[in-house]
């Protein structure tokens, strides 16, 4: 086995799951995390040291970052994966709620970096992948709260990778579009707290009805080829600052570079056929 370590967050199921899986097909050294330790099993059986870790408890942080460098003497790679999406109208998302998306999408990452880093630093080598969405490039009606963690992931990161890159750390973000996992299951439980305005009911048509965008969509990729653009991120040792996985995502990024009105006039013929 490789003596290489990587700590992966939110491991329970889909991107997570998959990448402690091809990590472990690569010989490294697996710490696979999750909020719900029955939920990472599975990954234990096969091999993952496996542990507890909430993103937003900073103890936890602390204790999963301090037993890994106790266990081996390094951390190669920190995969920040944990993150859901809180869809629905801004107007219509408490302020706990919008705070709540922050903690876990930003400020998790966060926390997580900050404790790995200064090992990471005095070894002169390590990999921060985020992961991020097309939804950080690309914000969309209806899914205000979750794009604005993800455009601040993707802003954070360009920021780390410029002020780590003399120490020897590299920094990626990778960006996929439809991913074939319950991310949508989340959003729908989460829309469901909302107090819904009748008057953004298209908006709430569309993210019901967003069939496109779900596990069973056409469109969707697996989540092993996520898992493989974070795996190359990780081994490469001159990485690439974005990853972007699936077609879909491609062309849905190339929208960014039309004009604001022109894209705005695209969302809102979209609206339209909701109704």
């Amino acid at each position: 086995m490789s003596n290489r370590t990587v700590l992966i967050t939110g491991c329970s199921s889909g991107i997570g799951r998959a990448t402690a899986y091809a990590f472990l097909d690569e010989e490294w050294r697996v710490y696979a995390t999750a909020r719900n330790p029955a939920d990472i099993q599975q990954l234990g059986e096969a091999g993952c040291d496996i542990g507890t870790l909430d993103v937003t408890d900073p103890d936890d942080v602390e204790r999963v970052v301090d037993r890994i460098i106790e266990e081996e003497g390094r951390i190669d790679a920190l995969v920040n994966n944990a993150g859901y999406g809180q869809h629905g109208p801004l107007e219509d998302v408490r302020q706990d709620l919008f705070e709540r998306q922050f903690d876990v999408n930003v400020f998790g990452p966060h926390r997580l970096v900050r404790a790995v880093l200064p090992h990471m630093r005095e070894r002169e080598d390590g990999t921060i992948v985020n992961v991020s969405s097309v939804a950080g490039r690309l914000a969309a009606p209806g899914m205000g709260a979750y794009s604005a963690s993800k455009h601040a992931i993707e802003g954070y990161s360009d920021a780390l990778r410029l002020e780590v890159e003399p120490f020897g750390v590299d920094v990626s973000v990778v960006q996929p579009g439809p991913v074939e996992t319950s991310f949508r299951e989340r959003v729908d439980d989460e829309i469901g707290r909302l107090g819904r305005t009748e008057a953004y009911e298209d908006l709430y048509q569309f993210q019901e009805d967003a069939s496109l965008f779900g596990a069973d969509s056409p469109v969707a990729v697996h989540p092993a080829e996520v898992a493989e653009a974070i795996v190359e991120a990780s081994v490469t040792p001159d990485p690439e600052p974005r990853y972007v996985v699936g077609r879909v995502a491609q062309v849905m990024l190339y929208a960014r570079y039309l004009p604001d009105p022109i894209r705005d006039q695209v969302f809102g013929l979209v609206r339209k056929f909701t109704t």
